[in-house]
């Protein structure tokens, strides 16, 4: 009896703990990594960095005299030198260190060992980033970010820079127009293609820039987001009708910059320019954002009539691509298949779109349009995306990298929400006026009074 008494004891308490911990694991990881996961992968860091680094061929040899020191002082065998270790540093989902690479090594040697180090050091992922010359920093992922997203609260947001999602490295994916003026944008139905917009769109309504949209599914998508929108056209008449005036717009703007370069001696070098941002503040235009939903149905046409349209809209469409970077626009190009046999200058278009992110597409000829021509192997990596993760996409651009994302859960009542209040920085342009789309007002409720109402007296 006393055995059983002194096994309750001792295993009581033992089992609730692995219980307990196990139970963290599979509901909270980030709360199992910050209490269990992060002192065992800190621990067998520590204690197993030499020998994973020589296993993995991350060693060199050592100087002569260091060779010389550790024989004439210590009598031990000489080791192959590891990488410099610098402070490991806890994270809310992983470890960060940096490492001194040894002379002869390049980032790329340790960024091809990186699933080895995965496993070694037993985390979710392991991820290489350059921070300078011969400086490199290890990032360890203690469980998967994308299961349920949450966004950091240092997300690098600013003007024209929206945080819409997260990296499987714990980063936020940031949609800089400044660096990457175009994007192709690509997902199924029911793959988080619209989550991405509506973040998107959440996210510029609050910065002093002009939304135009187009919207071919009858407005279905955009309309809720009208009282924010410049101009929206929601068929493909109306869209032949608006790329004419967002030309024009563009041609205008480089005419300003133009006379902006007819300059005299005295203008100081600063102020001359090749596009609207090296402008005078007071001078300069309002940068305008066209998200084209469901691109596809520009391109499909029935009547020898709607072929002659469709040439004139995807040339326009090429020309803002090809030039309105300078003039500030930018264009957003979503749809849930992009392919060449959309018709002519599909293909055109695409390569005139530096951004690339796909969600999960329903053939592999839409991934290949998307990836295949910056980054191969990530093609099987969007063709491998599950329905059940909605929202996760493969992400790259016309660099070669690439990297998986999710965006987090943003409801149509919260994003059109954003978009009414934000209703007064929609700004003033004339050329865009006609196509304004109409917003219903909304209904006010009368005020409730709290007073009790007193019976009328004679």
């Amino acid at each position: 009896m006393a055995d059983v008494m002194t096994l309750m004891e001792v295993g009581g308490p033992v089992a609730a703990t692995v219980g307990g911990a196990a139970y963290l694991r599979v509901r909270h990881p980030a709360a199992y990594w910050s209490t269990v996961g992060m002192p065992i992968a800190t621990a067998r860091l520590l204690g197993s960095y030499g020998s994973v680094m020589d296993a993995c061929g991350l060693t060199v040899p050592p100087s002569r005299l260091r060779a010389w020191a550790v024989q004439a002082f210590t009598h031990r065998e000489v080791r192959p030198v590891p990488p410099r270790r610098g402070l490991i540093r806890p994270t809310s989902t992983g470890l960060r260190v940096r490492l001194r690479l040894a002379p002869g090594q390049e980032p790329a040697d340790v960024a091809a060992s990186a699933e080895r180090l995965r496993h070694a050091w037993g985390v979710h992922g392991a991820y290489v980033e350059e921070i300078k010359p011969g400086v490199v920093e290890l990032r360890l992922i203690g469980f998967d970010v994308l299961r349920k997203v949450r966004m950091p609260r240092k997300t690098g947001g600013g003007f024209l820079k929206v945080p819409v999602a997260l990296r499987e490295d714990a980063t936020p994916f940031v949609r800089d127009y400044r660096a990457i003026p175009h994007q192709l944008t690509l997902g199924a139905t029911l793959s988080g293609k619209s989550m991405f917009l509506r973040h998107l769109i959440a996210g510029l309504a609050r910065q002093p820039v002009a939304l135009v949209g187009i919207d071919c599914k009858r407005g279905v998508e955009l309309a809720p987001f009208a009282p924010r929108l410049s101009a929206l056209a929601t068929d493909p008449v109306q869209a032949a009708e608006l790329l004419p005036v967002l030309v024009g717009l563009m041609e205008d703007r480089y005419d300003l910059i133009k006379a902006r370069q007819g300059i005299a001696p005295s203008t100081p070098d600063e102020e001359i320019t090749s596009d609207i941002w090296g402008l005078p503040e007071e001078e300069r235009p309002v940068p305008v954002v066209l998200v084209v939903d469901e691109v596809a149905e520009l391109f499909l046409v029935a009547t020898r009539k709607d072929e002659e349209r469709r040439d004139e809209m995807v040339t326009q469409l090429i020309r803002l691509a090809q030039l309105g970077r300078a003039a500030g626009i930018y264009l957003e190009v979503c749809g849930q298949r992009f392919g060449a046999e959309l018709g002519k200058g599909a293909t055109m278009l695409r390569a005139q779109l530096t951004g690339r992110v796909c969600h999960r597409v329903n053939d592999e000829a839409s991934a290949k349009m998307a990836l295949g021509d910056i980054a191969p192997e990530a093609v099987g990596a969007a063709c491998a995306i599950a329905p059940e993760r909605p929202g996760l996409a493969v992400a790259g651009d016309t660099s070669g990298g690439w990297s998986r994302i999710r965006t987090p859960y943003l409801s149509l009542a919260e994003a059109a929400e954003a978009c009414r209040e934000t209703a007064h920085l929609v700004p003033d342009m004339p050329a865009l006026e006609p196509f304004r789309p109409d917003v219903p007002a909304v209904p006010v409720s009368a005020p409730t009074s709290l007073l009790k109402p007193l019976p009328a007296t004679e």
